[in-house]
């Protein structure tokens, strides 16, 4: 299932359903989006306004930016997604079980971290953009400016509570502390709370 083709209540329903996926790291990633979205259609009312003539490059090559990153948050949707069933795979089967032993589970419980932490890094630069936009855009869209870094920064904590719980799951013990300590990096970065992450 592509969620971006979905419409909203398809993708409400979908959520609402008892199936695993789309679940937490989809929300997050389409958080993000919105997030990004709002973000550019301040940008939008603001490019060719005379009061804003000297930002005019840098704002649209902010507004270029953000289309990136909503577009890539979408196709996180998915990644995330498809790392969860992955992993969840794995789980289901006996804990001696080989595939539970060798490399296919390391690769998993990677790939299960580093879709939501992806997310996390790209709602951390959406976040700081945004934050950024402020004086140098419409002051009539300053309310959806706020609304585009709250949920932001919504995003990068939903993304890290995906992280975290797949933490654990990381067999060496350095390589799991890099891991955290880039997640606690991120969520800083996006102003978010980092204690949210390890609850």
């Amino acid at each position: 299932m592509a969620f971006r083709t979905l419409t909203v209540e398809e993708f409400a329903d979908a959520l609402a359903a008892r199936t695993p996926a789309p679940g937490g790291g989809a929300v997050a990633a389409v958080t993000l989006a919105h997030a990004a979205a709002l973000g550019s259609m301040v940008l939008e009312f603001t490019l060719g306004k005379p009061a804003f003539a000297a930002h005019e490059g840098s704002n649209a090559a902010v507004l270029a930016r953000l289309r990136e990153l909503r577009h890539a948050a979408l196709a996180l949707a998915d990644r995330d997604a498809e790392a969860y069933g992955a992993l969840n795979a794995l789980w289901k089967l006996p804990k001696d079980a080989p595939a539970r032993q060798g490399p296919a589970w390391d690769t998993a419980v990677a790939e299960a971290i580093d879709a939501p932490q992806a997310i996390l890094e790209a709602a951390a630069e959406v976040a700081s953009t945004c934050s950024g936009l402020a004086a140098r855009t419409n002051a009539n869209l300053a309310s959806d400016l706020a609304i585009a870094v709250d949920l932001a920064r919504v995003a990068a904590r939903a993304a890290a509570h995906n992280v975290a719980v797949n933490l654990p799951s990381v067999r060496d013990a350095a390589a799991r502390e890099a891991r955290r300590a880039r997640m606690d990096a991120a969520l800083a970065a996006a102003g978010a709370v980092a204690g949210a992450a390890h609850a």
